[in-house]
């Protein structure tokens, strides 16, 4: 696989499932998809269950005339989506989704959480073993005991466990705390933060007098805690301020300075634009030690209904 680019970018949004509130259309994200690929931002992560498919058939608009080394397609085998009592479950997913998104192959392809994990692991390993072609293989939303699980499984197929993706940010560190940044540095696996943005929440545009907008799941997470997140926005705003770019731009430089690949929701052009920026950005180690200092400090607890603790 050629290298992968500094930052991913994320589809979730793209799926309308009412997480973001609001309705994306293809007309309106195509302009996205054009500005990311002229900049070189080539890694889309997407998945089945951002809108049972919907994230997906929108992208498979967009890359279908490009030529297929000009990307990169993150997708996932969600245990929620699939019948599973049957024993071609994770095949009849994944053949169900090349399909969709008119691929012969997939770059990365994740088990999406840890729901009956030891056994889908395992069906994804016999999937590829001997196979041509077989992807970047990643397990994303799990703990440390977990993810060495799911490498193990994967050895026994001789396969490697490449890639986790986390929940990863400013105010929650829980995948450093725990010591899975430092396995997968031990073990030459990538790891992916997503949400390091908060889903806007660090990003500078909202606090107590313009929250999010009521009814997305996103503003019945953060807008309860602005105030305190309007303190870490502040220290954004400042090194921001610094290196001549947006607040939003920090955590994602921040994300990056730590050794992770980020993956950044864009429902905007303007939000590729801030993700180019951001892989530019190069944080002093002072920079990110007080970064984090003022977020540990705010005592947060951003931990969502997918999720659990990592330790």
């Amino acid at each position: 696989m050629k290298d992968l680019p500094k930052i991913a970018l994320g589809a979730w949004a793209w799926g309308n499932d009412g997480t973001f509130g609001g309705a994306l259309t293809a007309d309106a994200l195509r302009p996205i998809f054009d500005t990311a690929m002229a900049n070189e931002l080539n890694l889309w992560d997407t998945a089945y269950a951002y809108g049972m498919g919907t994230s997906e058939k929108v992208l498979a608009d967009f890359v279908k005339e490009l030529p297929r080394d000009s990307y990169l397609i993150s997708d996932k085998f969600t245990p929620q989506c699939v019948n599973g009592s049957s024993p071609t479950a994770m095949n009849d997913m994944i053949e169900m989704q090349l399909k969709l998104m008119k691929l012969d192959r997939f770059d990365i392809y994740w088990i999406h959480n840890v729901w009956d994990a030891p056994k889908w692991t395992t069906e994804l390993a016999k999937y590829f073993e001997g196979k041509d072609n077989v992807p970047l293989i990643g397990v994303s939303n799990h703990n440390l005991s977990e993810i060495k699980q799911a490498a193990d499984i994967l050895a026994a197929h001789g396969l490697k466990l490449s890639a986790v993706q986390n929940h990863y940010s400013l105010i929650n560190r829980s995948s450093e705390d725990s010591g899975i940044l430092d396995y997968c540095k031990e073990n030459d696996i990538i790891f992916f933060s997503y949400m390091v943005l908060e889903q806007g929440a660090l990003s500078g545009k909202y606090d107590t007098a313009h929250p999010m907008p009521e009814g997305s799941g996103r503003a019945a997470t953060y807008n309860p805690v602005l105030d305190k997140l309007e303190i870490l926005n502040g220290m954004l705003g400042r090194i921001a301020d610094k290196y001549g770019v947006g607040i939003a731009q920090i955590p994602v430089a921040w994300a990056i300075a730590k050794g992770t690949l980020p993956i950044i929701g864009v429902t905007k052009t303007s939000h590729v634009e801030d993700a180019v920026k951001a892989a530019n950005i190069m944080l002093t180690d002072d920079e990110v030690s007080e970064l984090e200092r003022v977020a540990d400090s705010l005592g947060l607890n951003v931990v969502r209904m997918w999720e659990k603790e990592m330790k």
